[in-house]
C-alpha cells in the first residue's frame, strides 16, 4: 500500500513493481529486459554504512548501463546531475562525472540529464532552508545556482521518451534566474513570515562535525561532501542542450513558494496571500506623486 500513490496510470498491469538490488545484476537485468527506455534516477548525494557514493553513483550505474547494453534496449537516460567533474574537489560531483564517461562508454547512445538544484514537493532546497534544522552553513550561503522546478524536469524526461533525436546527447536543465542559497533563503523567510536563523561556522570545523553527524544518523541531513558543496556554484556547459532544445519554458522558484512553503506558516498568517499578491495589495495603499521640477 505504501507504493500505491506511485501508480499514477491505473492498475491493470499498467504500472508493475519489480524487486531489484543494486549490487543484484540477474535483478537489474529482470527489470529492464522487456523495456523500450529505461531510465536511471539511482543516486545517492551522502555516504552510508552499506553504500558509498561510488557503489551507488558508478557502480550501481555500470551495472544497469551494462544491463541495458546485454538486451539491447532502444534508449536510456542516465540522470546525472550539476557540476558533474571527475576532478571536482565534492565526491558526490565527482562520481557523477565519472559515471557519465562509464554509462557513455558501454551505452554510447546514453541520454546524460544533469538538474540544477531542484525544487517542488518534498525537495532538499525550499523545505530544508524552511525547517528549523538547517541553522550551521560554512559559506555564508553564497553557492550560487540557477534552481529548477521539478515538473519542469519530468516534462523533459517525458519529451525525451518520444523524442529519439535526445539520444546520445547531454541536457543541462536549469531554471530561467540565477540564485546565491541566501537570496532564496530570504524568499523562503518572506513566505513563511518567519526568520530562519543561520550560524556561519568555518569549513575546517563543520565539515568533521557534518561527518560525524552523518555517521551517527540513518536518515539523510548533512555530510562533509554537502558542506564541500557550498562552496562550489553551479557552471553551465555552453556545448550541452538546454530546456529551449526541448520547446520547454522553465518556471521560476519565485512563482511557486507560496504552493510548496504555505505549510511553514503558523496559524496566524496561513490564510493570508502569497508574498507577492501582499506586496502589491501594499503598494496600492500608496499614491506615488512625480515631481517633474
Amino acid at each position: 500500500m505504501a507504493k500505491r500513490h506511485l501508480k499514477v496510470t491505473g492498475d491493470l498491469g499498467r504500472v508493475v513493481f519489480m524487486e531489484w538490488d543494486l549490487r543484484n545484476t540477474p535483478s537489474i537485468e529482470e527489470s529492464v529486459r522487456h523495456s523500450d527506455i529505461v531510465y536511471n534516477l539511482v543516486g545517492r548525494d551522502y555516504p552510508t554504512k552499506n553504500f558509498d557514493l561510488e557503489d551507488v553513483n558508478i557502480e550501481g550505474a555500470e551495472r544497469i548501463a551494462e544491463a541495458v547494453a546485454k538486451y539491447d534496449i532502444d534508449r536510456f537516460v542516465h540522470m546525472s546531475s550539476y557540476n558533474a567533474d571527475k576532478n571536482s574537489t565534492s565526491e558526490f560531483f565527482r562520481t557523477k562525472g565519472r559515471a557519465e564517461e562509464v554509462v557513455r562508454s558501454i551505452f554510447p547512445e546514453t541520454t546524460i540529464v544533469r538538474p540544477a538544484p531542484v525544487f517542488g514537493f518534498e525537495d532538499k532546497l525550499l523545505h530544508k532552508l524552511a525547517g528549523v534544522t538547517n541553522l550551521v552553513t560554512s559559506n555564508h550561503m553564497r553557492e550560487r545556482f540557477w534552481p529548477v522546478h521539478a515538473l519542469d524536469i519530468g516534462s523533459a524526461l517525458a519529451t525525451m521518451a518520444e523524442d529519439d533525436t535526445t539520444a546520445a546527447e547531454t541536457y543541462e536543465l536549469y531554471g530561467p534566474k540565477n540564485y546565491s542559497m541566501a537570496e532564496i533563503a530570504a524568499m523562503v523567510d518572506k513566505e513563511i513570515i518567519k526568520h530562519r536563523r543561520h550560524i556561519n561556522l568555518p569549513k575546517r570545523i563543520v565539515k568533521p562535525m557534518a561527518d560525524i553527524y552523518n555517521k551517527s544518523i540513518w536518515w539523510s541531513q548533512t555530510s562533509a561532501d554537502s558542506v564541500e558543496r557550498e562552496f562550489i556554484d553551479q557552471k553551465i556547459d555552453p556545448k550541452a542542450k538546454t530546456f529551449k532544445d526541448l520547446d520547454i519554458e522553465p518556471g521560476e522558484i519565485g512563482n511557486f513558494t507560496f504552493q510548496y512553503l504555505q505549510g511553514y506558516r503558523s496559524s496566524s498568517f496561513y490564510d493570508l496571500p502569497p508574498a507577492t499578491e501582499r506586496e502589491k495589495r501594499e503598494e496600492k495603499k500608496y499614491l506615488h506623486v512625480i515631481d517633474d521640477q
